[in-house]
C-alpha cells in the first residue's frame, strides 16, 4: 500500500484541484479544495479501502502544519466527519460491505476525540411524506431538466428501486447537507461511479456537480482525481469515462 498512497502521488492529487476554489462547505474552510474527499471515494470504491487512512493520516498532517492547535482541533474534527460522510454517502452507489470496510480502515486510525458519537441525521421525527417531499426536491435539483426522464428510467426497471433512490437514497441519505454539501455530495458520488467503471451514471454526476455550484474546470478536476486513483488501484475502464460536459451551474 505504500507504493499505491504515497506522500507523493497524494500532493500530486491535492494539486489537481483549481487553487483558485471557494469552499462550499460553512462547517470547514478546509473543503475549498476537497481532493481528499474525492481521493477517499475512489479508493472505496476501487475497493481498496487501505488506501483510505493514508489520505486520512495526509490532510491530519496538513492541518496541524497550517493551523494553532485549537483551530486544527476544530478543522481535523470537521475533516474527519466530511471525509465519514463521504464513505457513507458513496456507499449507496459503490455498495456497503466497500462502505464498510472503509470506515472500519478510517475508524482504526481516528483518534478518540475525532470520533462520532451520535447520529447526525433527525430518525425521531420523520414521516415518509417527509422523505418523500425532501426527495422531490433534491432529485430534481440535482438532476435538473433529465430528472423525469432518469427517475421515469428507476421506476420502470424496478418499481421499489424508483422509490428507494428518490425517498430513500435522496431524501433522507444525500439530503443530509449540512456536512457534507451538494456538491461535495456529487463529487464522492462521481469518484465512486468512475472507478467502477458505471459510464451512464458517472455521467449523469458529472452534471449534477455542475448543478451543485462547481465550474468546469473543478469537475474536470474532479474526474482526474478520481481516475488517477482508480487507475492507481488497476481499475480498467472498458469503454472509457465521460468527459465533463456543459451544463450550466446554479
Amino acid at each position: 500500500m505504500a507504493k499505491l498512497a504515497t506522500e507523493v502521488f497524494l500532493a500530486q492529487l491535492k494539486s489537481l484541484y483549481p487553487a483558485s476554489a471557494k469552499p462550499s462547505s460553512r462547517l470547514c474552510a478546509d473543503s475549498k479544495n476537497p481532493w481528499y474527499l474525492v481521493a477517499t471515494a475512489a479508493f472505496n470504491a476501487s475497493n481498496r479501502p487501505d488506501g483510505v487512512p493514508k489520505v486520512f493520516e495526509f490532510v491530519m498532517r496538513d492541518l496541524a502544519a497550517e493551523s494553532s492547535e485549537e483551530s486544527s482541533l476544530e478543522n481535523k474534527l470537521r475533516v474527519t466527519r466530511l471525509m465519514r460522510e463521504a464513505l457513507f454517502k458513496s456507499g449507496m452507489t459503490s455498495g456497503y460491505s466497500r462502505a464498510i470496510s472503509s470506515l472500519v480502515a478510517l475508524y482504526e486510525v481516528t483518534p478518540e476525540e475525532l470520533r462520532e458519537t451520535k447520529l447526525i441525521r433527525d430518525v425521531d421525527n420523520d414521516t415518509v411524506a417527509d422523505l418523500v417531499a425532501r426527495g422531490d426536491q433534491l432529485f430534481a435539483t440535482m438532476y435538473g431538466e433529465t430528472a423525469s426522464s432518469v427517475q421515469s428510467l428507476l421506476e420502470v426497471i424496478h418499481p421499489d428501486l424508483g422509490w428507494f433512490s428518490k425517498n430513500i437514497a435522496y431524501g433522507h441519505i444525500y439530503n443530509a447537507n449540512h456536512v457534507l454539501s451538494q456538491r461535495d455530495t456529487s463529487y464522492a458520488m462521481v469518484a465512486t461511479l468512475i472507478s467502477m467503471d458505471t459510464p451512464r451514471q458517472a455521467g449523469w454526476h458529472l452534471a449534477t456537480c455542475r448543478r451543485g455550484g462547481a465550474s468546469l474546470q473543478e469537475v474536470q478536476a474532479v474526474r482526474r482525481i478520481a481516475m488517477e486513483v482508480a487507475g492507481k488501484c488497476g481499475v480498467v475502464w472498458r469503454d472509457g469515462v465521460p468527459e465533463v460536459e456543459g451544463v450550466e451551474k446554479k
